[in-house]
């Protein structure tokens, strides 16, 4: 008879535990998920600062080439360099982008309400200026607020990156070596061929964007001067920064030049919009696919796709590095996966 009770009891400290431990596995879980969502937007800036180190020494490599020079002066001339060249830019381009950023100010609140205006002459305008209005107006800028917010701060993040960039360009041997070094000894030489793809590919990346970053903004800026549009400089320059996020970059960018050229006139709105399109399909269609032959190949919707879950989960930074981020991934699949799959068969 006392064998019943006692068997109750433990059916009941059973289940309590049981209860327990799904409750800690839960817990467990959730911790590990937002653990992993901050660490993830960590990596990326490290992905940022190694980008920086790339181009560092890419073209310190391009020096030791053209010059026969050594590596370490051959890098010292490339940082060096490159910052001087970004102050020099700054220096005899500052005041003109400064007046023509204000001129822009100045312009903007008549150019939206002139816009505002003919848009609420046609049914469609109408509803764009509706949605857009009041409490949806609202909820368009919370998102957008919490679309380009970042770990840090813009500031703090950038300051992190430019860091990081420092440490990984000042001994990138350490690092590799590191990560080596924590693989298993059969897995070693794996290691080495992944991490040399991944350079050679960020290479690429790196070097398509800054040359298509450069090609637009000039193409941009000297064909709205050709249609007399202000702030050309600025506008070349907003296309140019844009220019580094495929697919909604360019989308972007067009918005304030096409919103000025409506001060002038509908037609010249409509030619604005077109040397928008026709710049970027020579640059997108032409001239990076020449520059990006190093890259992984990588159909336009897994772009889209990979830009869509990074902007999801880091906002601004994750579709900008979604792409480099991508082919680190295909690189690691491809050497772990796919090859050994093909060597079993």
């Amino acid at each position: 008879m006392d064998k019943e009770p006692d068997n109750s009891i433990k059916k009941e400290l059973s289940y309590t535990v049981k209860v327990w431990q799904t409750t800690a596995i839960v817990c467990l879980t959730l911790v590990i998920i937002l653990i992993v969502r901050v660490a993830f937007n960590v990596l990326l800036m490290a992905l940022a600062g190694v980008l920086i180190a790339v181009y560092f020494h890419g073209l310190a490599a391009m020096i030791n080439r053209k010059t026969k020079l050594s590596r370490r002066i051959s890098l010292i001339i490339s940082i060096g360099g490159t910052t001087i060249l970004f102050a020099v830019m700054t220096w005899f381009i500052g005041a003109r982008i400064q007046n023509q950023v204000t001129e822009l100010n100045n312009t903007l609140p008549q150019t939206i309400s002139t816009v505002k205006a003919k848009m609420s002459k046609t049914p469609v305008g109408e509803k764009i200026l509706e949605y857009t209005s009041g409490n949806n107006s609202q909820k368009l800028m919370d998102t957008a607020t919490s679309f380009f917010s970042t770990s840090f701060g813009v500031l703090g993040d950038l300051y992190i990156i430019l860091f990081l960039g420092v440490f990984f360009t000042a001994d990138p041997s350490l690092y590799q070596n590191g990560i080596i070094l924590l693989l298993p000894e059969q897995k070693k030489s794996v290691g080495s061929i992944i991490l040399n793809r991944i350079r050679v590919a960020l290479k690429g990346w790196l070097k398509s964007m800054l040359v298509s970053m450069i090609l637009i903004s000039i193409l941009i800026a000297v064909s709205l001067n050709i249609v007399g549009l202000p702030g050309t400089t600025v506008l070349g320059l907003i296309t140019g920064v844009l220019e580094i996020i495929p697919n909604f970059g360019p989308v972007i960018a067009m918005i304030p030049g096409v919103l000025l050229a409506f001060t002038i006139s509908t037609k010249t709105a409509v030619v604005v919009a077109l040397i928008y399109i026709a710049c970027q399909t020579i640059v997108a269609s032409i001239v990076t696919p020449l520059l990006q032959k190093k890259m992984i190949d990588i159909p336009p919707a897994l772009t889209l796709l990979s830009q869509l879950i990074m902007g999801t989960l880091s906002g601004i930074m994750g579709i900008i590095l979604a792409v480099p981020l991508l082919s680190i991934l295909i690189i690691v699949i491809e050497e772990l996966h796919v090859k050994n799959s093909a060597l079993k068969q």
